[in-house]
């Protein structure tokens, strides 16, 4: 056993030591672990087919789930002392098990502020309908994070992950990490109603401490692990400014993406099929695959992005073109789009998550943080920026790598959240320094990410008995 799975380990015995209530004699409790991630480089590009490159962190969730009469009980224990509880009495939770996706996602988005019930309640719906897990008897679950919420670190994965890693220990699934992955962002998309990709969750339920996960999003094909190299370290700087994937700002740029997709498809003349929803299309492509990251950069540069407009109307966009490929998002004719930027942003993103490999492994700091300086600035085109991300990025930037730090970015969905930074042995006080001067500036103290730990399925969840 490595350090990192004892970490892990200590993490759950810790966490089984202050279980107390509501779980009830002689039944077995499962308890799983699962960590959020910090996003290197890939981010938004994930559901346009990018390779992406995710490190898991520190902070993860921990999750311990009972069988048990009587609906679905749950109870959130945050850091600070907070506990958070929702249920679902017993004609509730048959009666969720029994209605459809769209009839449970506004149930669930309609709980106001117990509306974070989806994240655990939708990982049980996903296995009863996808799976046929035998969810009847109901379920006590306790929830404890110290992923912080909003950060753009991926809490909502930690929590679907380690729900369906204990869960699945329970009623015998036997689920591979992929499985596990593709189950939590089903839940997210179709119950919380979150359109992200599946790194996220591919990141919790597979990530290796201290390695850069390799996932190439078509749909979710592992490529391997990147050493993090000795002497170099990725930290996360909060912005204090709140993320969420289900913002209008990701899911503009998202659905924009997928109007480029659409337009290039009509212009290299793709079959196309008209849906059976308002709004979808099917293309028939071979020659991408589907996914904009399979455009090469200069074929782009050379083909493409001049048939591209800046901005498009979705009505406008409906008329000519029908509809979208994707399922998770679609259209607003009454929305504008930023078409041109969100569909050159995966084209040229994979591109730099490739070359960030390759040069990560050469241990070519200044050159890796130009990367990211690119990947930032291409968000901003996007939209998807924000004046506190982009201070931490200036600040990083001035002082540069004479203290230390080589390059930042903004990660995840942006449009807030945390910012990713690359640094050597030098750079822990200087990461400090600059979160102070953020605080000083802004009056948000920063949370700062250090550290990582491995994924959920490297570590065998916990059977216990009260």
């Amino acid at each position: 056993m490595n350090e990192h799975q004892q970490l892990a380990l200590d993490d759950i015995e810790a966490f089984v030591h202050c279980l107390g209530e509501p779980f009830e004699a002689g039944e077995p409790i499962a308890v799983a672990r699962a960590p959020g991630r910090l996003d290197v480089m890939g981010g938004i590009a994930d559901y346009s087919g990018s390779l992406v490159l995710e490190m898991p962190i520190r902070e993860a969730t921990l999750v311990a789930a009972q069988r048990a009469a009587g609906g679905l009980t749950v109870e959130s224990r945050l850091t600070g002392g907070e506990v958070r509880r929702a249920a679902m009495s017993p004609s509730q939770w048959r009666d969720f098990l029994a209605a459809d996706y769209t009839t449970n996602r506004q149930q669930l988005t309609d709980r106001g502020e117990a509306a974070w019930l989806a994240y655990v309640a939708g990982p049980l719906y996903v296995m009863a309908r996808e799976l046929g897990a035998d969810m009847s008897r109901g379920m006590h679950i306790v929830v404890e994070s110290n992923v912080p919420e909003a950060k753009g670190v991926s809490s909502s994965a930690a929590i679907e992950v380690a729900t369906l890693r204990a869960v699945d220990e329970l009623v015998e699934t036997r689920l591979t990490g992929t499985e596990l992955a593709r189950l939590g962002q089903l839940a997210e998309n179709r119950l919380a109603g979150a359109p992200c990709g599946i790194m996220d969750q591919m990141t919790s339920a597979l990530g290796r401490a201290d390695e850069l996960f390799a996932l190439r999003c078509q749909p979710a094909k592992v490529e391997g692990f990147v050493p993090i190299p000795g002497g170099l370290h990725f930290w996360g700087i909060d912005s204090g400014i709140r993320h969420a994937v289900s913002g209008s700002d990701y899911g503009s740029v998202r659905t924009a993406a997928f109007m480029g997709y659409r337009i290039l498809a009509d212009a290299t003349n793709l079959p196309v099929t008209v849906g059976h929803s308002p709004g979808q299309v099917a293309i028939e492509d071979s020659r991408w695959d589907g996914y904009l990251a399979n455009i090469a950069p200069d074929e782009f540069d050379r083909d493409y992005g001049k048939l591209l407009p800046e901005r498009m109307r979705g009505a406008e966009f409906l008329h000519r073109f029908s509809g979208i490929t994707d399922a998770t998002t679609e259209v607003d004719p009454l929305a504008e789009y930023p078409v041109r930027a969100a569909t050159a942003h995966p084209v040229f993103e994979c591109q730099r998550v490739e070359r960030f490999g390759e040069l990560l492994m050469q241990q070519l700091p200044n050159d890796l943080g130009e990367l990211m300086y690119a990947s930032h600035g291409s968000y901003t085109a996007c939209g998807l920026g924000s004046a506190g991300t982009d201070r931490l990025v200036e600040l990083v930037r001035e002082a540069g790598p004479e203290c230390g730090l080589f390059g930042a970015k903004i990660t995840g969905g942006g449009s807030g959240g945390t910012v990713a930074v690359l640094g050597d042995d030098r750079s822990g006080s200087t990461i400090t320094r600059i979160a102070q001067q953020y605080a000083n500036e802004t009056g948000q103290q920063p949370y700062i990410f250090a550290g990582s730990s491995h994924g959920a399925c490297l570590v065998e969840p916990r059977i216990v008995k009260r």
